[in-house]
């Protein structure tokens, strides 16, 4: 007997996740994902920038570089 109010309650909550769509906090998101952490990639970025500027002028296939 109570089979039916209990898919229908079912029912109901499964219409509701499907079409629930909240607002998303992308920067509250990326604080949980990054867990407070610094960017390990702008510490290897800071230690290069010497060299990229030699990449400026680099052109591939010739072997040399351009000044």
């Amino acid at each position: 007997m109570g089979r039916g109010r209990q898919k229908a309650k079912h029912t109901k909550v499964a219409r509701e996740l499907k079409y629930f769509s909240p607002d998303t906090d992308y920067s509250a998101l990326e604080r949980e994902l990054t867990n407070g952490q610094h960017d390990p990639y702008e510490d290897e970025a800071s230690k290069w920038a010497e060299y990229a500027a030699d990449d400026e002028s680099y052109v591939p296939g010739d072997g040399s570089t351009q000044r």
